[in-house]
């Protein structure tokens, strides 16, 4: 092995979870943080509306509130330990942010401004509060490139560019990893102590998604080959306001911001599903109601969309209708700048890919693959853990959207998530290197690059049958269509059978390219496995959950089923067969109640 690097603590992912994950481990541990892309085009850049808080800087608000809010939301899946520990993190894990120097809007008396977002209540009233801290609807954006300037100031080593292909364990501990670098072909060994999985989602198995192309379940897909469990993989999250066809999100910052939701009659359609808090329902709730209203034949000019205006004549309107007003009480007045100095981003993207100026026109849209609830179970400090007991495997960790906690349960609410890359990403960082100070480097196989090497070679020596693109294509219009916004036994039965015939027709897909630099024919090749490797398990978890709850709807069972179904599914692949068990879901203060919206 000519290509062989040591580092105490190895992170996998330079999204917000992983530069988190790096900056906190690189306090006390010599830290690598290795990416298939530079850290800034990291998908979390693309989160737009804010980040949770309860900082009451313009209401009353509390912690309680707020995680209250999350055990709903979840639909009472969350656990309700981890749920608390977020939240009551949540406050300083803001104000370290901005400390870090990140330009959060502000007061007019120069506190974090913060919005309305689905879901967030004050518990007292019932009514939208405003917890959202945000950065114009860049957040995401303004969070990634503030951690990648504070792990540059810190020293961290950067590895860009490299894909990671396989998780080394010796004697059941996490001893690294094996990566291509992009630029030459060249595998490389990364022996470590310590290695953190922040590897993002999978919505990418989805034919309309939000979701980055490099979004393909690598960490998931690596884990499960070697025959740990995945969690929840059944909940996966369509959010309501994606653009038309393309799936480009539209903020839920939108809809706090004032904007409402439109049939094809003209109607303003939410105030049916949620009488109370309307178009800040949570996402499921919304995108059911979206899908509902065009099912029915109330799309626009009935075709697969609704719209989304923001047009400030309609927002003034409404919110009188609402009786909504600003902090003070004074009446909502948004104007067309208001909307431009909001939500700059979503004019844009509205102008370019759509010919359509949201001050002035509606913004065609439909719900969207988004976020996965699901993934590599661990505890609140990131330790990937095995079994309904608790087991975790010794110098392996997991944080963001490839890990599950699980704080978001069957339903996450907006902005949690940038919250929960915070946190969770500094306490596995944490962690790791607390580890690292006693632990031993693990002894190396003698030919740790041989997996690796065999998956490779195996694309490059396929029959030729297939092609990445069709096969990637068909796995994505059969998941949209059968495991989507709701479901059913026949039509997941369905999917699950495909997905399994694809994935015995991948063995003959070829690559042509035989070049080494920048082969991303043979990269996407290799993704397009993960990807049926995690809808594999996606669409088993979803025909084995005989309920509806939260993200995953069911048309035959309808109802939320607490005295069978109030437990987390885990799901491994074991000598080529699926196995689920169950654990269950930790409850501390909350009791499952009826849903009310």
């Amino acid at each position: 092995m000519a290509n062989v690097h040591q580092f105490e603590v190895i992170v996998v992912g330079a999204g917000g979870a992983g530069l988190m994950a790096g900056l906190y481990a690189s306090r006390g541990a010599k830290t690598a943080i290795i990416s298939k892309m530079y850290p800034t085009r990291s998908h979390t850049g693309a989160a737009q509306g804010g980040i949770s808080a309860a900082l009451g800087n313009y209401e009353e608000d509390k912690p309680e509130w707020h995680m209250y809010d999350t055990v709903k939301g979840s639909d009472y899946l969350g656990d309700q330990d981890a749920i608390e520990f977020m939240t009551s993190e949540a406050i300083d894990a803001v104000l370290e942010l901005e400390h870090m120097g990140l330009p959060f809007d502000r007061t007019p008396e120069g506190r974090i401004s913060q919005r309305p977002f689905g879901g967030h209540t004050n518990n007292e009233t019932g009514q939208p509060v405003r917890r959202a801290a945000h950065a114009a609807d860049r957040t995401g954006h303004m969070i990634l490139q503030t951690l990648y300037q504070q792990c540059i100031k810190n020293e961290v080593t950067f590895f860009d560019e490299y894909q990671v292909l396989d998780f080394i364990m010796v004697d059941g501990k996490a001893a690294g990893v094996v990566a291509v670098e992009l630029a030459s072909g060249e595998l490389h060994t990364f022996h470590a102590k310590a290695v953190i999985f922040a590897t993002g989602g999978y919505g990418r198995i989805f034919e309309v998604t939000s979701n980055a192309y490099a979004y393909t379940g690598d960490g998931c897909s690596i884990l499960l080959k070697k025959g740990l469990p995945l969690e929840d993989m059944e909940f996966f999250q369509f959010h309501p306001t994606g653009i038309y066809k393309l799936g480009i999100l539209i903020t839920e910052g939108a809809r706090g911001e004032g904007a409402v939701l439109i049939n094809g009659k003209g109607e303003r359609f939410m105030p049916k599903y949620a009488a109370t808090v309307k178009d800040l329902a949570s996402r499921d709730v919304v995108s059911r109601a979206i899908y509902t209203e065009i099912k029915e034949g109330r799309g626009i000019n009935g075709k697969n969309y609704v719209y989304l205006d923001i047009r400030p004549e309609t927002v003034n309107r409404y919110a009188a209708e609402d009786g909504r007003t600003n902090p003070d009480g004074s009446p909502i007045i948004i104007t067309g700048e208001t909307v431009l100095k909001k939500i700059p981003d979503i004019v844009d993207f509205c102008r370019v890919y759509l010919g359509v100026d949201p001050v002035t026109q509606l913004m065609p849209t439909q719900p969207t693959a988004h976020y996965a609830m699901g993934g590599i179970p661990t505890n609140k400090f990131g330790e990937v853990v095995t079994d309904d007991k608790g087991t975790t495997i010794p110098g392996l960790y997991a944080a963001g959207e490839c890990a599950c906690v699980s704080v978001h349960g069957a339903n996450r609410l907006g902005t949690n998530s940038l919250l929960d890359i915070v946190v969770f990403g500094k306490h596995a960082g944490l962690k790791a290197a607390e580890y690292s100070k006693t632990a031993q480097f693990g002894k190396m196989p003698q030919d740790a690059e041989a997996g690796a090497r065999s998956e490779f070679e195996a694309l490059m020596n396929g029959s030729g049958k297939e092609n990445v693109y069709d096969l990637s294509n068909e796995m994505k219009n059969v998941m949209f269509a059968d495991v989507g916004i709701y479901r059913n036994e026949k039509d997941m039965q369905s999917a699950l059978e495909k997905i399994r015939e694809m994935q015995k027709r991948f063995k003959d897909v070829k690559v042509s390219d035989t070049g080494k630099v920048f082969n991303t024919e043979l990269l996407n090749a290799w993704e397009l496995g993960n990807l049926l490797d995690v809808a594999e398990v996606v669409a088993a978890s979803a025909l084995n959950r005989k309920e509806s709850r939260g993200g995953h709807s069911r048309e035959d069972y309808p109802e939320r089923d607490d005295e069978n179904w109030l437990k987390h599914t885990l799901i491994a692949k074991r000598n080529g067969k699926l196995e689920i068990s169950y654990k269950p879901v930790v409850i501390t203060k909350h009791q499952p109640k009826p849903r009310v919206y």
